[in-house]
């Protein structure tokens, strides 16, 4: 009996030529798209800011609610947003006829903001070193008409521009 070599045995075999797939370019590209991205978030995200207290949870402590003798009344006022419109109220009191709001809206169904700045305005001049003022929505509301209605409530329309409640709170619901 012979001994006889296979033919695959006896052909000899040629290496396969794989080619490495060079990613470093691919890298590259996408280091340097992921910096730009990340830079120009952080620039562009400083124009969509709005400057908003969130509310508190929990009562005053009982030092920060005791009034000075000789301060001036606190003004703790609120613009509430319905789709009836606006309703303004400090502390104790609904500003406007009971049950209706302060500002009512258009005949179109549009707010009102130009009325409503003029409501700040006449309130700021009565208390000027007050600052602040919670807002609160429906929750139908559309987010334009909360963000119209800071606007609106932070400074005067028109040609002053002076600032009337910059510190605003957003009221929990």
């Amino acid at each position: 009996m012979a001994f006889h070599y296979s033919r695959r045995k006896l052909k000899v075999r040629e290496e396969e030529e794989t080619g490495e797939l060079n990613i470093v370019p691919y890298l590259d590209i996408l280091m340097n798209l992921i910096i730009f991205m990340l830079l120009s978030i952080t620039g562009l995200a400083s124009f969509g800011i709005l400057n908003v207290s969130a509310p508190g949870y929990g009562g005053p402590a009982a030092a920060v609610t005791q009034e000075q003798p000789g301060d001036e009344p606190k003004l703790t006022l609120s613009v509430l947003i319905s789709r009836k419109g606006h309703f303004v109220s400090s502390e104790n009191a609904i500003l406007g006829e009971e049950g209706a709001p302060t500002v009512p809206v258009k005949a179109d169904g549009e707010y009102d903001y130009a009325a409503l700045n003029a409501w700040m305005v006449r309130i700021k001049s009565e208390f000027p070193k007050e600052t602040k003022v919670i807002v609160g929505a429906d929750p139908d509301i559309p987010y334009d008409a909360l963000i119209q209605t800071m606007d609106a409530i932070r400074e005067e329309q028109g040609a002053q521009r002076r600032l009337l409640f910059p510190d605003v709170t957003l009221a929990g619901t």
